[in-house]
């Protein structure tokens, strides 16, 4: 392999990873990290905001002062008002609590609290914590997932940066973005979406759901690109705005 494409191959891999990367972590659905001192020692937690499948949501704290024990104040999305109260129960160097589980699409709120002894309750996350509930997808239909949507920004990357530097692949690689593309965001993307939420489509018309709305959006940006591409060959404007707007279609946190 000559050196450009290599080297083209290997910056279109930079840019994918890193704005995979940014979506999944901009995500409602990551999980919530921060730092509390209590007792005069910094307590690192890690709090859930997804739960897949129909068990208990667990929630827990590494803690390993004994004097420090916790609660979880919940409520139902369909009584918002109504906060319930559960105890941290510790295991060795852990508090934990267990929280009823929920149908796929339920959002549960939590507030989360740790207590020294003697001393008030402290809440340690500023925001609301959400637990987001799903049903559980089989790996056999999330890896594939993963994968072809993936290859589709890599696709998507690479065919911007050989348009933009004069190379001749800008078609055959719009091709390949867009059979990607399709395969992982509106073939296994509904799969996915049927396992986790009992539906196979959320985004418009019957839905507001933004990562089916991004993806279908996508797809006819793509779609546009390759047809004029393919028809004329030396108009390679699309597949170059056609890469940008994918790069920044997905930069649009996911599970929004």
């Amino acid at each position: 392999m000559k050196t450009r494409p290599l080297l083209l191959w290997l910056l279109a891999l930079i840019i994918t990873l890193a704005s995979a990367y940014y979506q999944r972590a901009t995500g409602p659905t990551w999980p919530l990290t921060g730092t509390v001192t209590l007792n005069g020692r910094e307590i690192h937690y890690k709090l859930p905001r997804s739960h897949e499948g129909s068990g208990k949501a667990r929630i827990s704290v590494i803690a390993p002062d004994t004097l420090v024990f916790g609660f979880v104040k919940f409520a139902f999305q369909d009584y918002p008002g109504a906060w319930r109260q559960t105890a941290m129960l510790r295991h060795g160097d852990t508090l934990v609590a267990e929280l009823p589980g929920q149908e796929p699409l339920k959002v549960m709120p939590c507030q989360v609290y740790l207590v020294v002894r003697g001393s008030s309750p402290v809440l340690i996350t500023k925001d609301l914590l959400k637990i987001r509930f799903k049903g559980y997808t089989p790996r056999a239909a999330l890896i594939p997932h993963i994968v072809f949507m993936f290859a589709a920004m890599l696709f998507s990357t690479r065919a911007g940066l050989e348009t933009l530097t004069g190379g001749r692949r800008g078609p055959t690689l719009a091709s390949w973005t867009v059979v990607t593309l399709f395969i992982g965001g509106i073939a296994l993307g509904a799969l996915v979406t049927y396992y986790a939420f009992h539906l196979w489509w959320t985004g418009w018309p019957v839905g507001t759901d933004l990562t089916d709305n991004k993806t279908a959006i996508a797809l006819l940006i793509w779609l546009f690109a390759w047809l004029r591409v393919r028809k004329h060959p030396r108009r390679r404007v699309a597949v170059i705005v056609a890469a940008a707007l994918m790069l920044v279609i997905f930069l649009i946190p996911h599970s929004m």
